[in-house]
């Protein structure tokens, strides 16, 4: 039996044109620039405005992430998408995206907070390993803005929004090996 390893060929990112500083947040809560940076390095963050969804900014990163691999949505065999603030539950996001690049495959949404990316890349490579799907979409996205307190600095200071996509491909050689 060949044994595939997943290679990736396609990467796209999107995130929103809002962009809120630490210099903004100290006008909001008690906080400075000076201590957000020195508690997590963070200097801004991309921050949804109306109109933009969790879905919106997965189909743009996932077309980017497409036209960098030279696909289609109809050449991938399954959509990964790893998120902790869907639009809704019910169609999943995962279904809304599918739908949106037309593609004709199965579509699953992991409903994992800060690793749900890497769990995406895992059950994506064990797809491909096992030979059930030769390119697969990942998608790891957040809107986290619009459930944060915004008065609590603890929180608000440390999250944004945006999304990021990969492509993964069946290959039969290790990644990184030379024959």
């Amino acid at each position: 039996m060949t044994r595939y390893h997943a290679n990736l060929v396609g990467w796209g990112m999107s995130v929103p044109d809002n962009v809120l500083t630490n210099d903004d947040l100290a006008q909001m809560v008690d906080t400075s620039d000076e201590w957000i940076r020195s508690r997590s390095g963070i200097v801004e963050r991309h921050i949804v405005e109306e109109g933009e969804t969790t879905k919106t900014m997965s189909v743009d990163a996932s077309r980017k992430a497409l036209d960098r691999a030279w696909l289609t949505a109809q050449d991938l065999d399954l959509i990964l998408i790893a998120t902790s603030s869907p639009d809704e539950f019910i169609p999943p996001v995962s279904s809304r995206i599918q739908h949106e690049l037309g593609a004709q495959c199965g579509a699953m949404t992991l409903i994992v907070g800060c690793t749900g990316f890497l769990y995406g890349l895992v059950t994506a490579s064990q797809f491909i390993a096992t030979g059930a799907a030769k390119n697969v979409l990942v998608v790891g996205v957040e809107t986290i803005s619009r459930n944060l307190d915004w008065s609590d600095r603890t929180t608000c200071v440390r999250f944004g929004d945006g999304a990021g996509a990969f492509v993964l491909q069946a290959t039969e050689t290790p990644c990184g090996v030379q024959s």
